[in-house]
């Protein structure tokens, strides 16, 4: 059989395959006729898609918001125990406008991923009642109500650390091939505290990675980074808008020429909306200024083995999530006081956009102005080191750009499941 023969065959199947699915039961049909049409606006990384359409069948899942009556936006945040706080907005369409609502789901830290997944949707559950009320499929739909023991729902005083969270992780690798060796670590130790009133965080971590390269007639290649930081922070709320707090940084790393670095300082910060908003959008001001003690491993380019400086800076955060889709955009600008020509000005900004049915755009990118390389040594770095990324190097900027533009379309239906040969 020639090469045209078995390309043609292998065509001709794979225009037979969607012929051989059945035609619709009844029963879907009558589905898709009653239920509400609902726009699932949720990462896949928040939630398992297909385990939320095999638990709730009694609504129709759409695949563009165009053709929803109910458009569900699902945002979380994370909680001072370590779990989530997910917030699901219900927002009705097109019949259904005008009503909408939100409800709340929180995770603990120590939940499994099939714990939280079963807590999203039973509150999914809660919010598309209200819809499906009014449709034909209301006589299929029981409410069941399951009282809970005081034990199962813990007060203020019943809560034996006082809202303290600790956490310890150790993480190593080896990577071993003929010519080359890599070995890494990593420890990590946090203590946290989190009220209405206050915030507290604590955070230990150790990272060292070592490479050996064995090259035919060369002397071996070794490279080695190791990075320690400890760093603790206090916030205290003032009111709706207001917070105040401070940090104290500690840092050593073989990459920034940083023998020990020390670093103290208070921060204001201002939210023009409520912070009670933050899951949708915020748009807050951070204002900090900091004292740091410098030790360098190596003489700096300024010929420093260690000094004392004072630097200030200013952060402008926006971040939006609307049924359009979403925004965001981070201003920030430092400088030593010293000497002002010696600053830094970043500036990253994301957008991702539903432009019409089925066609979605997004872009973000980053750029950096860089004028407050103080730590640079003297001597700079070898071949070697510029290759195996050993030193900070000497730039004047820092940008980069991604871009993303998808198309869909074909049915809007999105309910069926299936698992076979995975999900792709």
């Amino acid at each position: 059989m020639t090469r045209k023969r078995i390309i043609s065959l292998v065509v001709g199947l794979l225009c037979l395959i969607p012929s051989m699915a059945g035609p619709l039961s009844a029963q879907e049909e009558d589905l898709r006729s009653t239920a509400p049409n609902v726009f699932l606006d949720c990462s896949r990384r928040l939630c398992d898609m297909d385990y939320i359409r095999t638990e709730i069948t009694f609504v129709n899942y759409m695949r563009d918001r165009e053709n929803a009556d109910v458009h569900v936006l699902i945002t979380r945040r994370t909680t001072g125990s370590g779990g989530y706080e997910y917030t699901l907005n219900f927002m009705g369409l097109k019949e259904y406008e005008g009503r909408d609502s939100t409800l709340k789901y929180f995770s603990k830290s120590t939940d499994t991923e099939a714990q939280i997944r079963e807590g999203m949707v039973k509150t999914l559950k809660q919010g598309l009642i209200p819809y499906v009320s009014d449709t034909p499929l209301s006589e299929y739909i029981t409410v069941s109500y399951e009282k809970s023991t005081a034990e199962e729902t813990p007060t203020v005083t019943s809560d034996k650390w006082d809202y303290w969270v600790f956490s310890f992780s150790l993480s190593g690798n080896m990577d071993l091939e003929q010519m080359s060796k890599q070995y890494r670590y990593s420890i990590s130790l946090s203590a946290n505290r989190t009220t209405e009133a206050s915030k507290f965080s604590f955070w230990v971590n150790t990272n060292y990675r070592r490479r050996k390269y064995d090259i035919d007639e060369e002397e071996e290649i070794i490279s080695v980074r190791d990075r320690k930081m400890v760093y603790s922070q206090w916030v205290k709320s003032i009111n709706d808008h207001w917070s105040a707090g401070a940090g104290i940084h500690l840092y050593s790393s073989s990459y920034d020429n940083a023998d020990i670095f020390a670093t103290i300082g208070p921060a204001v910060e201002y939210n023009i909306f409520p912070y009670e908003q933050s899951t949708r959008r915020e748009l807050r001001i951070q204002y900090r200024l900091q004292y740091t003690y410098r030790q360098y491993n190596e003489i700096t380019i300024f010929d420093k083995i260690l000094e004392n400086l004072f630097q200030q800076s200013l952060n402008v955060t926006l971040e939006i999530k609307e049924p359009w889709g979403s925004a965001g955009l981070r201003l920030e600008g430092s400088n030593y006081l010293h000497d002002f020509s010696k600053n830094n000005l970043q500036f990253e900004a994301g957008l991702s956009v539903r432009v019409f049915k089925g066609l979605s755009f997004g872009i973000d990118g980053e750029y950096a102005r860089v004028r407050d390389q103080l730590s640079l040594p003297r001597e700079g770095a070898s071949k070697d080191e510029i290759l195996l990324e050993l030193k900070q190097l000497a730039t004047s900027y820092d940008f980069s750009l991604n871009l993303r533009l998808n198309y869909r379309f074909g049915s809007i239906y999105n309910n069926i499941v299936n698992p076979r040969f995975g999900n792709r």
